[in-house]
């Protein structure tokens, strides 16, 4: 290991339906949601240091240091475990930023599972997740790599089992502010909780969704053009939509009908997130 340069994936994920409960003195928000991961990943590299310093370079222009969430990992795990070794890491970005896809927030759980191997330190996943957790509320469901029921602030996991269906995912070119939408006076924050066979019913919905079409347009008219084809429905606080398929087919059909001005993707669903059941590539 000492001599690698090793590859790990950093999947996104989707937010199935967002229910906000209440609010907490503290300002975070008590939610409920369902994470499930998509085979769609940004690229990390690592490349390990014995001189124990620590470096990240991403494809993502503009990104200062003190914004950049792979390097807070890595700062803050080198800190947690007291090794003397470093790590050079780049990140080669596909992930939309701003698009309620959880990127940032993945990059960082790789970088915190990779540095456990690399750095050999044995840290269990509950010990990485509490790290996580300080720097944002839903790296830990990215370190446990299963689809997930959340609440609390989005820590509080409970393992499901979903279908795994294809998506379109539709990014409308614009970047909503996460800040900006949870402090929106007009955001619902007082929903009746539910349980999963409410969801699978269908009784539930994104609350971010009519804040983020009334501040950004372009989602708007995304969901309007999308929702003709197929039942659309907005990641986290957006900007990302996504429509299920039952195979690649269907969902490349209505990707051919995207107009230019927006970008989309095709992944399928995965209950196991590529971090965990992919095959890492080593470069000696």
């Amino acid at each position: 290991m000492s001599t690698s340069h090793v590859i790990w994936p950093a999947p996104a994920k989707l937010n199935l339906f967002l229910h906000i409960t209440s609010r907490r003195k503290d300002g975070y928000h008590c939610l409920q949601t369902i994470f499930q991961f998509l085979d769609y990943c940004d690229i990390l590299h690592f490349q390990l240091r014995k001189d124990g310093q620590l470096s990240c370079k991403s494809t993502l222009k503009d990104l200062e240091p003190e914004q950049d969430l792979t390097l807070k990992a890595a700062n803050l795990l080198k800190q947690y475990s007291n090794t003397s070794l470093g790590v050079d890491i780049q990140v080669e970005k596909k992930i939309p930023v701003g698009g309620g896809l959880g990127g940032g927030s993945s990059d960082a759980a790789t970088a915190l599972l990779a540095l456990n191997k690399i750095w050999q330190l044995d840290l269990s996943l509950d010990v990485l997740a509490q790290l996580g957790l300080k720097l944002g509320a839903d790296i830990p469901v990215f370190i446990y790599g299963r689809a997930a029921w959340a609440e609390g602030i989005g820590e509080l996991l409970t393992p499901i089992e979903l279908e795994e269906p294809w998506y379109l995912v539709v990014h409308p070119g614009c970047h909503v502010s996460t800040a900006k939408i949870f402090n929106a006076k007009d955001l619902t924050r007082n929903s009746f909780p539910i349980i999963m066979q409410d969801f699978v019913a269908g009784k539930s919905t994104n609350v971010c969704e009519a804040v983020v079409c009334k501040l950004y347009p372009s989602v708007a008219e995304a969901i309007d053009w999308l929702n003709k084809l197929s039942p659309t429905r907005m990641t986290g606080t957006g900007a990302c939509l996504f429509a299920k398929f039952e195979n690649n087919s269907q969902a490349d059909a209505v990707l051919k009908q995207l107009p230019d001005k927006w970008q989309g993707f095709i992944a399928q669903g995965k209950n196991i997130s590529p971090v965990h059941f992919s095959n890492m590539k080593t470069i000696l």
